[in-house]
């Protein structure tokens, strides 16, 4: 299957879209995915999804495999209008997960940085209104 890099609001083009392991190493310091400062942790701190993070990978496996069923579908060459089914299926599945953690951010980062106010306040805002327009953009 090929893949056609995109690029996010934060940073260069990837061949998938998604953020891979070279995004999380940089020599700049530790900085992290899209230029967010990395924890003392390691480069990942507790984020909003981390308590549900095992529900989330699962979901995410469903959600991977809905897709390679698609690659299946075209190998076997399935009717053009059940595949385009299975797209919207797909296409759903990704957008409730979206929503759910855009959810928890707001519930989390956000919520914490509204504790403590000023340009911490302003970024996430900013940060998450991107977020929500480029889910809306998909």
């Amino acid at each position: 299957m090929t893949t056609i890099p995109t690029r996010t609001e934060d940073g260069p083009a990837h061949g998938d879209g998604v953020p891979g392991p070279a995004d999380h190493d940089h020599e700049d310091g530790g900085a992290g995915v899209g230029g967010h400062p990395a924890t003392a942790s390691g480069g990942h701190g507790p984020h909003g999804y981390s308590s549900q993070k095992s529900e989330h990978l699962k979901r995410l496996r469903r959600i991977e495999g809905q897709i390679r069923g698609l690659q299946r579908m075209v190998d076997e060459d399935v009717y053009c209008i059940d595949i385009l089914t299975q797209v919207s299926a797909g296409t759903k599945a990704l957008q409730s997960f979206a929503l759910s953690l855009l959810e928890e951010h707001l519930r989390h980062c956000v919520a914490a940085a509204a504790e403590e106010g000023g340009a911490e306040l302003d970024a996430k805002v900013a940060e998450a209104t991107a977020a929500v327009a480029r889910l809306l953009r998909s």
